[in-house]
């Protein structure tokens, strides 16, 4: 194995104003109204249709099928941004643009392009990705939903859990067994609109953090999913997960990136208007050196995020170089976060204050999109090549 050690990116002007962008946004249109979301759990429709309208939803997306074009780099500058002040609509974003619109724009053929990539790149239809189940999760291999062909159909039938945007969407990418016999070999990828008959929505989670953000069980009960709507062949629908996980992850890194930048920024705040012994807390040592590294290990998580930001904007081969983002910085996101609550003291455990939420927020980000542990499970096997 080799290993790269230049950098590869740039922050150019452009980005900056993508940043700046994004940054307005999220400051005037999501932070006024996070609490009230996490309270209520309450899709925050209104904020999606909003930064549909800016791009943000297609933002990687060929200007020629409805999106913006910005490269995957430009993307983690956007993600972090959103998700610096709420990381329940970075969720959002990551789940309809990194997965469920990714995929069909990775692997749809030119009629599927057609159909179905401009209105998920537009906003006109909310996507949602749909591969873990009640009883397989990391095993991806144990999945218990089959598509079988009949006639000019498959039917499928089984069910989805943890599935992000299932209420809202219009459009599901499912991956479901055509040859059960095969393991992950057997697993196959379909195109299917909520339209169909015999999907349905059950039950809504109540989580610890990441209230905003719809999470729900997705049911499908004899839907018949029309042969063209099935993408590329049978049996290479888990190759095409993991390739798409791939580039979700490294979204899932920026996201991590953008909740520690936040707690950070609360953390310091707080530090410098909070009076102990006559003196602001940030006098002390013993709050400095917390601060200090929380941001250094924020920075490294952000140039390792960019560093696979840049590489997939390359065409490169990414699975190493997003695991390694994705696990760092998830971590990272959960240590700043428990930092900033110890920093705040009690007022870090009251919902007055924006670190109570990061700190909830936080630990969605070890466990989805592949937890700490399969990370760490992928680092080790393109070491161990």
């Amino acid at each position: 194995m080799t290993t790269e050690t230049g950098v590869d990116f740039q922050i150019t002007d452009e980005m900056k104003m993508i940043q700046q962008s994004a940054r307005e946004f999220a400051e005037s249109e999501i932070r006024p109204h996070v609490m009230k979301f996490d309270e209520a759990q309450e899709f925050p429709k209104e904020i999606v249709e909003k930064m549909a309208a800016l791009g943000f939803l297609g933002a990687t997306i060929p200007a020629e099928l409805g999106g913006a074009g910005l490269s995957a780099l430009e993307f983690v500058v956007l993600m972090e941004e959103i998700s610096r002040v709420d990381p329940s609509v970075g969720l959002t974003l990551a789940a309809h643009s990194g997965l469920c619109l990714s995929h069909v724009h990775m692997f749809a053929n030119k009629d599927q392009a057609r159909t179905y990539v401009p209105d998920l790149a537009t906003g006109k239809n909310i996507g949602s990705w749909c591969l873990t189940e009640p009883f397989s999760g990391s095993d991806a291999g144990g999945m218990k939903t089959t598509a079988r062909i009949e006639g000019g159909s498959y039917v499928l039938n089984g069910s989805k859990t943890f599935i992000t945007n299932g209420s809202y969407a219009s459009t599901f990418v499912v991956m479901a067994k055509t040859d059960t016999s095969k393991g992950n070999s057997g697993i196959s990828a379909f195109i299917v609109e909520k339209a169909f008959r015999g999907v349905s929505v059950g039950k809504k989670e109540n989580k610890l953090g990441m209230r905003a953000s719809d999470t729900v069980q997705v049911i499908f009960d004899n839907v018949r999913v029309p042969k063209e709507n099935i993408l590329m062949k049978e049996g290479e629908g888990f190759k095409q997960a993991l390739a798409v996980l791939d580039g979700g992850r490294i979204g899932i890194a920026a996201l991590s990136v953008g909740l520690a930048q936040g707690a950070l920024d609360a953390a310091l705040k707080y530090a410098k208007e909070r009076q102990q012994f006559g003196r602001p807390l940030a006098d002390f040592q013993g709050i400095q050196f917390p601060l200090a590294d929380m941001a250094t290990e924020i920075q490294a998580a952000r140039l390792l995020t960019y560093r696979a930001a840049a590489a997939r904007a390359k065409g490169d081969d990414v699975n190493l170089i997003a695991a390694q983002a994705k696990y760092f910085a998830s971590e990272v996101a959960q240590r700043a976060a428990t930092a900033a609550v110890q920093i705040h003291g009690g007022y870090g455990f009251i919902k007055d204050y924006p670190v109570e939420k990061f700190y909830r927020d936080a630990k969605l980000l070890t466990i989805g999109e592949g937890t700490s542990e399969v990370q760490r499970m992928v680092i080790a096997k393109n070491l161990l090549k």
